[in-house]
Formats: structure tokens, C-alpha cells, sequence
């Protein structure tokens, strides 16, 4: 009886880079016809060919490999019939559990032509394993070289996600550069605005869903992208909070990109495992930005006090904000009803409500709190363009000076940066020189761990000098925007006539609620000024 042959071909991304550059002999089509010949000289019957074509060789899922897998188990093969062991597989795990146990289990011969290997040679087995080991640590090299090219990409300002962030696009020109999304852009702004005014997560997303806004997901639907996601298959994807608290604290909104927050665990187990933040690349300055630094210091500042919002999704404008001025507890709110039936909403100290005694146990009405806060506010504002118009001459005179001290200081850091990163990236390039006199036999193995860990060495030290400097680089503008923060909110403000909750946060830090006079009937408030 002729025996029964399955042949086998595969060719991955890496592989068509490969013949483009050295090696036709690697093509599917030269695969084939040299395995067909093989099987006609000895008188075989090919029962089936199987193909995968873009699929990499580590121990991933292949359609046509499992296809195949499947016919030997069933007993419709006798021989397995491939190029090389690597086609099969690079994957030691892979090779060991087939080729040297089930292939045994199902009486089924594997042969690679070029690598001389047949299983009826029992003296094979080393040769298999030795091929396996080898392959193994070209996926190993290979993962190791791509992450690094990744990283770079990264490290350069280069996107290097799949599927632009809601709200923009990846350039036609460069698919590594992000532009704004004419459509999500407005969403986008929409979401940040509603937050700044004192709406909680919850309400924004119920506000989007209402107003049939499209999510995410169905937003990239009708763009044409492939993106997928866990509501796939169902009629409809929904905004909901976590989605807006995703938005309202990615950088990438302000023209900086913010990367490698998550890495697989390795080339073989594709799940993904966050990286501490410390070490997230963050490049400045990328793409057009959609929301201005005044309102992502604005957002970003709440979410330092962050409250949780109030059934009907939003945030009191005292919440986080009041506290006691005798045991320093804060103030939380109620309300109670008057005669008539109307509400009247109060402040309470917290003592009051855990039982703990404190001589502050009268509450204050909110509408009451809010006139005296409103009536401060603007007089703040009065006292400042009022003592800014007298020493407006001394105070840009003084602004100046220290604006250019630290824009000096600045300039001389991001000068020592260049020349960090130009250092990095010749150091990157003697390491890939290195991998390629590894790969062509002028070094050996040994050689290039001896060498490329001193390499490896220096640019995690590297690394670590250039994270230094841009962490004082970020202190520095810091103190710069603080500089200036002040004048552009009271510029913002000539006179306020009704008080929210941006308002309240852009002047005020904290207000503290003293206990009421037995004699006067009177109580002290005290305001801690944000500015």
C-alpha cells in the first residue's frame, strides 16, 4: 500500500522580508514543487497540501497547521512532509510535544528535506531537538530586535498602536502621526467641559446615550476600522463611565503620547500585563492637541479631590471643599423641608453624624454659604486688578526676570537631553550591528551575551539620565505655568454673577466652617485661597 503524505508549507512576515532580500527558495510556490517531487520520486500519494501563509512559526494558532494536526490524528496521513523543521515549527514545545510524542502516538513519519531529518531514524532525535533549541532562540532574538525597534518608534514619538485613540486618526501620510478626528474631536471636548462644570462619569455617558451619540467602538464601525471589542455581536455599543474616565485621563488630548503601558509576558504568551507608570514612554508635544492645558489642569485638579456624584450624576459644588473649623472633619450635605414644601439644602459637620462631640454641631445653609462665597470671590477679584493696575510696571518687570531664569534653565536641560538621546540612539545602533555579525557568523554566541550586555547596560543607565532630566524638565514648567496660572484665571474673571463648581475650584482650595457665636449668633468662615 502507497503511503498517505500531508504536505506542509508555511512562509511569515519575517520570512517574505527575507526572500525580497536573499532567498526565493523560501516561497510557498518553491515550497511546494520541491516537496512534490520529493513525494512523486518515491512513489507517495499526497493526500492533501496545507498552507499557512503570514503566520509566524512560534507556538501560535495556524488554521491550515491545526487542520493538519487534526488529519494525522484521525489516521488520514502517514508522513508529515515539509521543507525544513522550522516551517513546521520554531517553537521547542510545539516540536516536542508532535514531532517526538503524538506523531509516535498516531504512526505518523515527519521529514524535513533541507535539515536531512526523518523520525524512522531513531538517531534523528538529537538532530530534532538540537534544530528545536536553535529555532527557539531565533524567535527569542527576533522578539528581543522587533521590541527594540518598537521601542524606539516609541521613544521617538512615533504611534505605534494598531487603532488611533477616539478622537483622532492615523495620518495617511504617516501611519506613526495622530490627526484630529473632525467628528470625535467634538465629542471629545463636549466630554471634557461636561466634567469641568461638575458632571460625574455616570451622567456624561447617560447624556451621550441619550442624545444617541456613538460610542467608541461604533464610531470606528461606521469609519471602516477592523477594531474589535468585547460588545461585538451586539446590536448596539453604549458609552458608559469607565469609557469617559478613560478619556478624561489620557494625555494624548493635550498633543503628548503616552505608551508602553502594558507588555506581553513573552513572544510565546501573548497576554498582556501592566508596566508600573514610572516606566510608561512619554513624549511632549506629538500632534495637535484637542482640549488646551488650561482645561486639562482644570480636570486633572479634580480628579485630586475626586467626589463621587450624587444620584442625579453630579458633583456638589461644596463637595471636598468644606471642612470644619474646630476638628477639622468635613462638611457633608443634606437637605430638609420648610413649611411650604420647599427644599433647603444644608452643611453639616461630620462629628455631628459619626457622634463624636465637637462644639460645631449647627449646620449652614447652602444657599447662605454660597452668597457669602460668591460676594468673596469677586472682591478677591476687585483687590487684584485693583493692585494690579498700581504695580502693574514692578510686577512684569519681576515676571519677566523669573520666566527667562527658568526658561534658561529648561533650554540647558533639553540641550544635555539631545545629546543623552543622540548617545542612546548610536549605542542602539552598535547593538543591532552587533545582532547582524552574530546572525552572519562573524562573532559567536558567546561573544555577543559578553558584549551585548555591556551594551545593554549602558542604555538602561542611559535610560535612567535621560528620565532624570525630563523629570526636572517637568518640575521646571511646572513652576512656569504656576507663574502664570494666577493671572490668566483672574484675567478670565472680571465679575461673577453666579458661582459653579469651576468656578469654586479655579479660586478656592478649601473653606473652613467655624462654630456659631452664643453672643452674636455669628460664625467665622475662613477660605483657603488656590491661588
Amino acid at each position: 500500500m502507497r503511503l498517505r503524505v500531508g504536505i506542509y508549507g508555511r512562509l511569515s512576515q519575517e520570512d517574505i522580508d527575507k526572500i525580497n532580500k536573499e532567498d526565493e527558495s523560501e516561497s510557498i510556490q518553491n515550497q511546494k514543487r520541491m516537496l512534490l517531487e520529493y513525494a512523486l520520486k518515491n512513489d507517495w500519494d499526497v493526500v492533501d497540501i496545507y498552507i499557512d501563509e503570514d503566520y509566524s512559526g512560534a507556538g501560535v494558532y495556524r488554521p491550515e497547521f491545526e487542520r493538519m494536526l487534526k488529519d494525522c490524528e484521525n489516521g488520514k496521513l502517514d508522513i508529515v512532509l515539509c521543507k525544513s523543521q522550522s516551517r513546521f515549527s520554531r517553537d521547542m514545545e510545539i516540536i516536542e510535544r508532535y514531532i517526538n510524542n503524538k506523531f509516535k502516538e498516531w504512526n505518523v513519519r515527519f521529514i524535513s528535506l533541507v535539515d536531512n531529518i526523518d523520525t524512522d531514524n531513531k538517531s534523528n532525535k538529537k538532530s530534532i531537538q538540537i534544530l528545536g533549541l536553535t529555532n527557539e532562540w531565533y524567535l527569542e532574538d527576533l522578539s528581543d530586535n522587533i521590541k527594540r525597534t518598537i521601542r524606539n518608534k516609541k521613544e521617538s514619538g512615533q504611534f505605534t498602536g494598531s487603532f488611533a485613540p477616539y478622537g483622532y486618526l492615523r495620518s495617511e501620510e504617516d501611519k506613526h502621526k495622530l490627526v484630529i478626528d473632525p467628528i470625535a474631536s467634538i465629542i471629545v471636548k463636549k466630554i471634557f467641559e461636561m466634567y469641568k462644570q461638575g458632571n460625574g462619569y455616570t451622567k456624561i455617558a447617560a447624556y451621550l446615550n441619550d442624545t444617541n451619540v456613538p460610542s467608541p467602538y461604533e464610531h470606528k464601525k461606521a469609519s471602516g476600522s477592523k477594531f474589535v471589542c468585547g460588545n461585538v455581536g451586539k446590536e448596539k455599543s453604549y458609552w458608559y463611565s469607565d469609557t469617559i474616565a478613560k478619556i478624561l485621563k489620557d494625555e494624548v488630548y493635550i498633543g503628548n503620547l503616552v505608551q508602553g503601558k502594558t507588555r506581553h509576558i513573552s513572544y510565546k504568551n501573548k497576554k498582556s500585563v501592566p508596566v508600573p507608570k514610572k516606566d510608561w514612554i512619554i513624549v511632549k508635544n506629538t500632534h495637535e492637541p484637542i482640549i488646551d492645558e488650561d482645561t486639562w489642569n482644570i480636570v486633572s485638579a479634580k480628579f485630586k479631590g475626586r467626589t463621587k456624584p450624587s444620584k442625579s450624576g453630579e458633583i456638589h459644588m461644596f463637595t471636598k471643599k468644606v471642612y470644619c473649623d474646630c476638628c477639622k472633619k468635613i462638611f457633608y450635605n443634606g437637605y430638609s423641608k420648610s413649611g411650604n414644601g420647599n427644599k433647603h439644602y444644608y452643611l453639616t459637620c461630620k462629628s455631628r453624624k459619626s457622634g463624636v462631640f465637637c462644639e460645631n454641631n449647627l449646620s449652614i445653609r447652602v444657599d447662605k454659604l454660597k452668597d457669602f462665597i460668591l460676594n468673596e470671590i469677586n472682591e478677591y477679584i476687585k483687590v487684584y486688578h485693583n493692585s494690579k493696575t498700581l504695580n502693574e510696571k514692578y510686577q512684569k518687570l519681576n515676571t519677566k526676570n523669573n520666566k527667562n531664569e527658568i526658561q534658561e534653565q529648561i533650554k540647558t536641560l533639553e540641550k544635555q537631553q539631545t545629546e543623552l538621546e543622540k548617545l542612546q540612539s548610536k549605542k542602539n545602533s552598535y547593538l543591532r550591528k552587533l545582532y547582524e555579525d552574530r546572525i552572519e557568523g562573524f562573532i559567536t554566541d558567546e561573544q555577543y551575551k559578553a558584549f551585548s550586555k555591556d551594551y545593554d547596560d549602558e542604555l538602561n543607565e542611559l535610560q535612567n539620565r535621560i528620565q532624570l532630566i525630563k523629570d526636572e524638565i517637568t518640575l521646571l514648567n511646572q513652576r512656569h505655568n504656576d507663574m502664570i496660572d494666577r493671572d490668566k484665571i483672574f484675567n478670565k474673571y472680571k465679575s461673577i454673577k453666579e458661582l459653579d463648581r469651576s468656578i469654586l475650584d479655579d479660586f478656592i482650595e478649601k473653606i473652613y466652617i467655624g462654630a456659631v457665636d452664643k453672643e452674636t449668633n455669628e460664625r467665622e468662615i475662613n477660605i483657603v485661597w488656590a491661588i
